[in-house]
């Protein structure tokens, strides 16, 4: 293993084949996107792949920078065999591992490519990951992912490109079928579900949230849901005041449709919330367990209302502590985020500047959040 090769530097060269690892959450392969816009600005005739799992390969098909998606069907040995073989049939030039952990690495590895890159050691989720690298690359101490994401292609020659996210066109059928339920209101996206029960914000808050964008803005609000999360869309809806209803069943690529026509998307830190603010969405993010200085929208016009400083379980997927971070976020402090955020989206304020989020303050030991219910 080495360092990154100081001299490797784009050339007129044949374009090189290169392979994306990042199997998977979608908010992860989301923040991996700029990589592969950044390839195909730099090498427009090159081969990129991308190695990523079945449930996101719907999103990688909406990229037009990455010529296919290598899908890993099952985290099995016998899904990683399969996987690899279709990988070798390819010869990779460079494999990119933006995952970091054994076994993202291991399949980078088993690709066949002549250069593996990773992170450092110091920045890998898994440290086992690094003896399968040829090259490491050191991304800097914090910052967000998706600029950790873009260190790697320093390796290539490729320093401080531009930060975009390519995504076709799509489909806007599930519109219609959106506006015989809303009407032609300008709409909001509520996105109330995640995988960490954590970053779940109560539905009944973002209940009231809607109430008061229907009340406050006339906007109505479309509660998006995953599978297994109807349910909960439904409380949403129920608490609201009659100012939400629960989306349609939606693709990837149907969500992307409604990002864009969107006046607003308001999630926790689940990949909705990346995908909209990919599309160029208005966003208010709410954190807890999870810092948005790494995971936060990107754009400081965007808002984030983060209990991250007090949170007693960071980057654990459940929390038994005390006082649950996210819970202590009361709905005043998510309306006032609203109302900053679509004045900023009327004003026709300033272009998008990449930049942190403000995050909200710590609580004093055993002092709850004003308003916090």
């Amino acid at each position: 293993m080495t360092a990154a090769r100081a001299d490797s530097t784009p050339s007129a060269g044949p374009a090189p084949r290169v392979l994306i690892v990042r199997i998977g959450s979608l908010g992860d392969v989301v923040h991996g996107l700029p990589v592969a816009a950044a390839l195909r600005e730099t090498w427009p005739s090159a081969r990129i792949d991308w190695l990523v799992d079945r449930q996101y390969a719907g999103l990688l098909a909406l990229v037009p920078a990455v010529d296919e998606a290598v899908v890993l069907a099952r985290a099995t040995p016998a899904g990683f065999i399969r996987a690899v073989r279709a990988l070798r049939a390819r010869r990779y030039d460079v494999a990119l591992d933006l995952q970091g952990l054994f076994k993202s690495a291991v399949l980078a590895r088993g690709s066949g490519a002549a250069r593996v890159v990773g992170f450092a050691p110091e920045h890998l989720r898994e440290r086992i990951a690094e003896p399968f690298y040829t090259e490491t690359v050191d991304p800097g101490a914090g910052g967000h992912v998706v600029f950790k994401n873009l260190a790697l292609l320093r390796a290539m020659g490729v320093d401080d490109p531009p930060l975009r996210f390519p995504l076709r066109e799509v489909d806007p059928a599930v519109l219609g079928e959106v506006r015989r339920v809303l009407g032609d209101a300008p709409v909001a996206l509520l996105n109330p579900g995640a995988a960490w029960p954590n970053k779940r914000w109560p539905p009944d808050r973002f209940g009231a949230v809607a109430a008061h964008l229907g009340e406050r803005h006339q906007i109505r609000s479309l509660v998006v849901w995953g599978p297994g999360e109807n349910a909960l869309a439904e409380a949403v809806a129920a608490a609201s005041r009659g100012f939400a209803k629960p989306a349609p069943p939606t693709s990837l690529a149907d969500l992307v449709a409604l990002a864009r026509a969107a006046a607003l998307m308001i999630s926790g830190d689940t990949g909705p919330l990346h995908l909209a603010a990919a599309a160029g969405t208005p966003t208010v993010g709410l954190f807890g367990p999870t810092d948005p200085h790494r995971n936060g929208p990107w754009s400081p016009e965007d808002e984030v209302v983060s209990a991250h400083l007090s949170c007693e379980c960071p980057y654990e997927r459940a929390c038994d502590a005390r006082v649950w971070c996210l819970g202590t976020v009361p709905v005043e402090e998510v309306t006032t985020a609203v109302d900053r955020r679509l004045a900023r989206a009327r004003g026709h304020g300033p272009p998008h500047r990449i930049g942190p989020p403000v995050t909200r303050p710590a609580l004093a030991p055993g002092v709850p959040a004003a308003g916090a219910t």
